[in-house]
């Protein structure tokens, strides 16, 4: 009996001899070994045997991306407005002997860390730098948490700045200047666009007034030209009827002015409020111009039928003339 109790007494102190040696690491964790209160290694994933009773398990950390909650402050900025920040910060272990006992507590520190270098980085910056450059911001913050981080085998990978809220008068007053400068730029652009608007009408009644300009510059130049025309052909007319009358030859005196009369008498008959027409006394001067104009017109086909029968006669009579005897040939063959 008491060698089966004896047994049963070792099987059970082998028993948990073998649970306390054998340690099963989950995946994602990593857990310190301590041998008499001395850091000895670090167990990774898996199942891995330790000393009972001389090595303890120290401490059981994650090395998986962890989210930190940064709680929300009020900062100063540098034209002494103040905002009220708050933000989130991801990092992971990357050393879990320096995290488990270089710092006593790692959450707290990262917090810490984020909440102070917050208030250096945007105190340094005006309120307009502080609502437009966020993602300087959470650069500076992430370089100067990250190399202090580093000591205690954390790698900060990433924060990000949530929320940036400034004062309610502050916001008021932001939302005024943005509606004025909104009024302006809307002023401006209606001013630069009636500006152009009268530039181009200037431009176009300029190249109108141009283009008429040279329009009546060359309707008075063909004017010009056509009364010289005319001039000229009345003067070689006048010349032609002097050189008529000065040669005896009164009918054409005649033409000429009867020419001008029957012209002066269409344009008076031709009035739109002539009910009728008056002749003058002159009409006999009209009708012996108009005669010394058929007179004028019958001597010159008379001397134009004169001269075609004397060419005729004079080809005739070359063309039956009798040729001179020559030696040999008898009289009037």
């Amino acid at each position: 009996m008491d060698g089966m109790v004896t047994a049963l007494a070792v099987a059970f102190l082998a028993l948990m001899f073998v649970f306390a040696s054998v340690k099963v690491v989950p995946q994602g964790r990593e857990w310190t070994v301590e041998r008499f209160g001395r850091f000895t290694r670090v167990l990774k994933p898996g199942l891995t045997l330790i000393i009972p009773f001389f090595d303890r398990i120290g401490r059981k950390l994650s090395v998986m991306e962890e989210v930190l909650p940064i709680p929300s402050q009020v900062v100063i900025t540098r034209d002494n407005a103040t905002v009220t920040s708050d933000a989130i910060a991801f990092y992971q272990i990357v050393d879990a002997a320096k995290a488990a006992y270089e710092v006593a507590n790692l959450q707290a520190g990262i917090t810490n860390l984020c909440l102070t270098n917050a208030r250096t980085v945007i105190g340094a910056m005006d309120l307009d730098e502080v609502l437009s450059k966020r993602d300087e911001i959470n650069q500076r913050l992430l370089s100067v948490v990250d190399a202090a981080t580093g000591p205690w085998g954390v790698k900060v990978t990433r924060i990000e700045i949530k929320d940036l809220s400034p004062p309610t008068d502050i916001t008021e007053a932001m939302a005024r200047q943005m509606k004025a400068e909104r009024y302006r730029r809307a002023e401006v652009t209606q001013a630069d666009g009636e500006k152009q608007g009268a530039i181009l009408r200037a431009e176009g009644a300029k190249q109108s007034a141009i283009l008429q300009a040279e329009g009546r510059k060359e309707a008075a130049f063909r004017d010009a030209e056509a009364r010289e025309r005319l001039a000229q052909a009345e003067a070689k007319a006048t010349q032609m009827v002097s050189d008529s009358i000065a040669a005896g030859n009164v009918n054409a005196l005649n033409y000429f002015l009867g020419q001008k009369y029957i012209d002066a008498f269409a344009q008076l008959a031709s009035g739109p409020n002539q009910k009728f027409v008056i002749l003058p006394m002159e009409s006999a001067g009209l009708l012996g111009s108009i005669a010394g104009i058929a007179e004028m017109t019958r001597d010159a086909v008379t001397s134009q039928s004169a001269r075609t029968v004397t060419a005729t006669t004079a080809r005739a009579a070359a063309g039956t003339a009798v040729p001179p005897a020559g030696p040999g040939r008898p009289a009037g063959t």
